[in-house]
This record gives C-alpha cells, sequence and structure tokens, in this order.
C-alpha cells in the first residue's frame, strides 16, 4: 500500500521556537504531540507528503494542487527573518493526480513556491530529518462537505495506484472562539463543535462529520475541517485506528494533533 502514514495537525507559528519563545511551554501538549508524529513519520520513511492547508489560495469551485519543483518556506510573517528551509515538490505524482482526475474532478493547479503557514509550521517540525522529502500541497475549496470527502476518495485511488510511499497530513486549527479573548470571540458553540468533531473521529463516524450543519460551523469559527474530511476521503476503506495524541486551547484556538494508525 502507497499511503504508509497519515495525521490531524495544527499549525499555530508559535510551536516554531524561535517565534513561541517562552510562551512555546504554554503548548507543551501539542509540542510532544508534534515530537512523536515526527519519530513515527520518519519510522514510515515516506517518499512523498501530501497535505492539506487552508491557507493557500482559495477558489470558490475548485480544488487547487499546487505542482512546483522546489518550495520554500519562512516565517517572516510573524516576525522571525532568519528560520527559512526548502522542500522539493513531487511533480511526477503531483502531475498524475491531475492528468488523471481533470476530467472528472474540480482539480486546478497553482504554482506557488513560498509555502503559507498551514503548510510551512507543520512541514518544519515534522521534516527535520528527512531533507529528501518531496511534497504536494493541497488546497480545500468553497464546495460543501460532501464535495472535499469525495475529492479525497479520488485522490486516495490515484495514491493508492502509485508505488511512492506517501505520507497525508490534514493541516487545521480548530475552533477560535472558545474563549473570551479568543481570536475570532467567544461562541458557546465552539466548545460543542470541538468535542463533536473529536468524537466522532475518535469513534470513526465520518458520516456525522460530513452532515455537520452549517450554521454550526460557522459559529465555531474553525479552519480545519474540510482539511480534515479530505483526509477522510483519502483513508475511506483503509484500516485505521484514530489516536488523540494532544488537544490543548490556551489561546481560545482548539489545537488538534491526532494519528490515524494503519
Amino acid at each position: 500500500m502507497s499511503i504508509i502514514f497519515s495525521a490531524i495537525v495544527p499549525h499555530p507559528p508559535i510551536l516554531i521556537p524561535t517565534i513561541g519563545k517562552e510562551n512555546l511551554k504554554q503548548l507543551k501538549a501539542t509540542s510532544e504531540a508534534y515530537f512523536k508524529l515526527e519519530q513515527d513519520l520518519y519510522a514510515s520513511q515516506p517518499e512523498t507528503i501530501v497535505i492539506v492547508s487552508p491557507h493557500g489560495p482559495l477558489q470558490e469551485s475548485a480544488f487547487s494542487l499546487n505542482l512546483n519543483p522546489e518550495f520554500s518556506g519562512d516565517f517572516e510573517d510573524f516576525g522571525d527573518l532568519t528560520t527559512k528551509f526548502n522542500l522539493s515538490g513531487d511533480v511526477g505524482l503531483a502531475h498524475k493526480i491531475k492528468e488523471k482526475m481533470e476530467a472528472t474532478a474540480p482539480l486546478q493547479l497553482v504554482s506557488e513556491a513560498r509555502l503559507d503557514h498551514g503548510t510551512s509550521v507543520p512541514l518544519y517540525l515534522l521534516t527535520r530529518h528527512l531533507p529528501k522529502i518531496k511534497i504536494i500541497p493541497l488546497y480545500y475549496s468553497g464546495l460543501d462537505l460532501t464535495a472535499h470527502y469525495n475529492i479525497g476518495q479520488m485522490i486516495k485511488n490515484e495514491l493508492l495506484s502509485s508505488k511512492t510511499r506517501v505520507a497525508v497530513i490534514a493541516s487545521g486549527d480548530l475552533s477560535h472562539r472558545l474563549t473570551k479573548n479568543a481570536p475570532a470571540g467567544y461562541s458557546p458553540k465552539g466548545k460543542k463543535f470541538d468535542k463533536k468533531l473529536i468524537d466522532s473521529l475518535l469513534n470513526k463516524q465520518t458520516g456525522e462529520i460530513i452532515k455537520f450543519d452549517h450554521s454550526f460551523i460557522a459559529d465555531a469559527g474553525e479552519c480545519g475541517l474540510k482539511s480534515i474530511i479530505i483526509l477522510l476521503g483519502i483513508l475511506d476503506g483503509i484500516k485505521y485506528e484514530p489516536r488523540l495524541l494532544s488537544y490543548e486551547a490556551p489561546f481560545g484556538v482548539g489545537y488538534l494533533t491526532m494519528n490515524f494508525k494503519l
């Protein structure tokens, strides 16, 4: 099987030591979960990472596949002018996915060499011992949740037909409205959303997640649900065991780290 690793990760820039500094201790559980994931990822020896981010170019009616021979990551937008890294793109596999799906799926190619923080934070933390890893960034769309699950299923078929050892990572934070000082303000729906999503993931109730009410999602103020649903589509039909590594919200934003043991 070519899909050998899968996980959900948050992407707060404060996880980068040069940015978080003394505040990093407030994300101890998430930092430790990332350390565990990084070990598991290295042990699985992937050749390519497909990473789904909510912060790339968003198109209302199409998903975006970022095809580029080289990618660069930095954190200049968060005041860190020194931390930088480069990774190669898997042009061959990305091209194959697009070629196979272009007649049946709303999938468009983009070419953005600079990675968004939803991609760069997880990749910086997870690939430090995998300098030769290739990546394929994927960005979700304005389409409904079912369309995101369906695109995941279609991508899965292409990954399974490839001999490449692929890791799939869904990057995204949960509710941004968990406390009164949260970035998006407080909503009582925030905690309900996070609990319902985590419980549904642990119980493999994918159908329940896809049926989440639009207003319930909007009130939660999240950015990770569609990334997660694409991942669940990719895992459709594959045996996996969800393992909750951490969940915390010290800044009013829900940070979930979950490994799906295949």
